[in-house]
């Protein structure tokens, strides 16, 4: 325990040390009027209190990852804990935070635009396509989990396919309304749902204090079948340190924001929060394999057989009333910023219901068509859920790259994108090589070639920065 404690207490120190370097880096602007102002339509442009903003953003970035992801990492043991803060720290909060206060600079322009700003038109038109179909697979995968525990929780007759039906007609109404309408009303309900959850757990591991394993005694991979910690770990807790997702949903809220003083505990913020919530689930799902094995490999029932022995039958259903929520919204939120960036590319104004109608139809049968792929084939859905999972990192370098042109240009400390970058380079690389749904190759070739195609990936960078300074 001591191990994970020292690790909670970094994971808070770093909000107030090094995002507060990070947003002098950025350099703010109190007296900037905001996107939520200028461009006001009543629809995905409005002002929002920022502690709602904070909730909502929390919830949207949160989904599945910080809690499946987390519980899945922790059998890397403790490598994954010190993934979760430093990566968390490091990477994923300065992701989060510069690529929302750029898209909030940029009057709330989505993702692609952003990239294709720094990195140029033909990333732009990659990007569009490439955050589209990742934001499909969010909405597709997103259903099925929760689908699944609230046919746990009810009758029989409504069963996995009466959810996801229900979902999707949820979907299709959250999409559409304005952003206040649902999103601003009962997501930061959801979001203390969730908070409520981790924090309940928090509190069952002091009282418990159970065996964890120490940095003291070494980096041990006690992963069954010995599947390496780098890349494996990196992707599979993806969420709880660093995620492209994320940056597809700043720019919702980035249109919210009624002052650029409020990006650090909203951005930055809502990631350092996510990483405690996976920090805790890693250190409680430590727990659970170190009792029962770890043979067990369906997260959502660590999930269920950790709350209903420490937090009783109420408690229970509340925490896995977070575990449901939260994928959901996160779900309806990738349609949504699907839709807006659609909407960007197309100049396509969002304010009748016609238009907005448009743009998501062919987007829910895209998901809906790949749900029905994953339940007639056996491995269907763990195969479009690893495809998430490397898109989803793979994003973020995209995102991280574009925001290292962006420091650069703006003679700005760059390494602190620089860094996250290329290390995530060879993450996604690696991966590719040595997933099963990659080439499958051997960890020795694999390695040597993420290693080598990063380094090339890095001289092109050095060369370019150097025509850069020159002219």
């Amino acid at each position: 325990m001591i191990t994970f404690i020292c690790c909670l207490i970094i994971l808070v120190a770093g909000y107030f040390i090094y995002g507060k370097y990070v947003e002098r880096v950025f350099s703010i602007d109190a007296d900037r009027q905001t996107p939520a102002y200028s461009l006001k339509d009543g629809i995905d442009y409005m002002p929002l209190k920022p502690w709602k903003i904070f909730m909502i953003q929390f919830l949207n970035i949160a989904g599945l990852g910080p809690i499946f992801g987390a519980i899945m990492g922790a059998k890397f043991g403790t490598a994954s804990f010190l993934w979760i803060v430093f990566g968390s720290i490091f990477a994923g909060a300065v992701h989060d935070y510069m690529a929302g206060m750029l898209s909030l600079r940029e009057k709330g322009e989505s993702l692609p635009e952003i990239v294709g700003r720094y990195l140029g038109p033909h990333f732009k038109q990659f990007m569009r396509g490439f955050t589209v179909i990742l934001m499909i697979l969010v909405g597709a995968v997103f259903v099925a989990g929760p689908a699944g525990l609230l046919a746990n929780l009810t009758p029989a007759r409504l069963d996995t396919n009466f959810w996801i039906i229900l979902v999707f007609i949820y979907y299709v109404i959250a999409t559409l309304l304005p952003v206040d309408k649902i999103i601003g009303k009962i997501y930061p309900f959801f979001a203390g749902a969730l908070l409520f959850m981790a924090i309940g757990i928090l509190i069952m591991l002091f009282i418990h204090f159970p065996p964890l394993p120490e940095i003291t005694e070494g980096i041990k991979n006690t992963y069954p079948g010995h599947l390496p910690i780098f890349p494996i770990m990196f992707v599979s807790i993806a969420c709880g340190a660093i995620s492209g997702f994320h940056a597809t949903q700043s720019p919702l809220m980035a249109r919210c924001i009624t002052n650029e003083k409020y990006g650090r505990p909203i951005f930055y913020g809502s990631m350092i929060t996510e990483g405690i919530v996976a920090l805790i689930w890693a250190a409680a799902a430590t727990y659970f394999y170190h009792n029962n094995g770890m043979s067990e490999t369906n997260a959502a029932i660590v999930v269920d057989s950790i709350t209903k022995e420490w937090l009783g039958k109420a408690g229970s259903v509340l925490a896995i009333l977070g575990v449901i929520a939260a994928p959901i919204t996160s779900g309806d939120t990738a349609f949504r910023s699907a839709r807006l960036i659609v909407a960007d590319f197309l100049k396509l104004e969002q304010k009748k219901i016609i238009k907005r109608l448009f743009i998501c139809i062919p987007l829910f049968l895209v998901a809906i068509a790949l749900l029905f792929y994953s339940f007639q084939n056996k491995d269907g859905f763990d195969m479009i859920w690893r495809y998430f999972a490397w898109s989803n990192q793979t994003l973020a370098v995209f995102t991280l790259w574009a925001l290292t042109v962006y420091l650069v240009s703006s003679q700005k400390n760059y390494w602190i994108t620089l860094i996250p970058a290329l290390f995530m380079t060879a993450v996604c690389i690696t991966y590719i090589f040595i997933a099963p749904e990659g080439f499958g190759w051997s960890n020795t070739i694999s390695l040597g070639l993420g290693l080598g195609l990063t380094t090339i990936v890095c001289i092109f960078f050095w060369i370019w920065k150097y025509k850069i300074n020159k002219f």
